[in-house]
């Protein structure tokens, strides 16, 4: 029998709180050598340091965070979903393992179109004001197709010209998901950093992958009722 009421409430509440943080401590183990980096970045003295440790997290974040990332979205696919297909929801090192290549190669793709970005916004940044706004907002645009990437990635079992693809056309021909993926992940990330930082290592990563799928599924579950009817 089901719990009701007060105590039933509860029981729920408490639940996603260990699917979440349970989900985030293991996203944020297979991060560590990158989080290290971060943690180090803090308290750089001059541009020779920076540069000494932008260079391993460039080259990290392909086998590290994608891999890693993917395999936390495929979770949130399974909250949101409620393993409608599967009667165990799988562990996460499963996704982690079966994601890994495909995941690495779209690390590679990723941190190369951020690389790009990255250096014309700080090129331009004390030269061209108009050119240098113009980017930040393809950093939005970016930022937004890299989350729906990773719920893409999730969701279907393509090669990846083809969540790249298909990532793109709902990034760029969906208005409604851009904005719910925009007001979820900007509310999420500026909790994390400037009110309540010490919920990073336990509920950002994790509450950020289940806001942007739960909207990717949404705008996915209409377009099936529409080729339906």
């Amino acid at each position: 029998m089901k719990n009701t009421g007060f105590m039933g409430g509860l029981y729920a509440v408490s639940e996603w709180i260990m699917r979440f943080s349970l989900v985030n401590l293991q996203w944020v183990i297979f991060n560590l050598p990158i989080a290290l980096l971060l943690i180090s970045m803090l308290y750089i003295e001059n541009s020779d340091q920076l540069f000494y440790l932008t260079v391993p997290l460039v080259v990290m974040l392909p086998p590290l965070f994608f891999p890693a990332t993917t395999a936390m979205f495929a979770k949130a696919r399974e909250w949101v979903r409620k393993d409608e297909e599967e009667r165990e929801p799988r562990k996460y090192v499963s996704y982690y393992k079966e994601n890994y290549l495909t995941s690495l190669l779209a690390g590679i793709v990723f941190v190369a179109l951020w690389g790009i970005l990255l250096a014309d916004i700080y090129y331009f940044s004390g030269r061209n004001e108009v050119l240098m706004n113009l980017f930040v907002v393809m950093g939005i645009l970016l930022f937004i197709f890299t989350l729906n990437f990773f719920s893409v990635s999730a969701h279907y079992n393509m090669k990846l010209r083809g969540l790249l693809r298909h990532s793109f056309f709902i990034t760029v021909g969906s208005p409604l998901l851009f904005l719910a993926v925009s007001i979820s992940s900007g509310v999420v990330l500026y909790i994390s950093l400037y009110i309540f930082p010490i919920i990073i290592p336990l509920f950002s990563g994790s509450l950020l992958a289940f806001l942007s799928f739960s909207a990717f599924y949404r705008i996915y579950l209409k377009i099936i009722a529409k080729k339906i009817t």
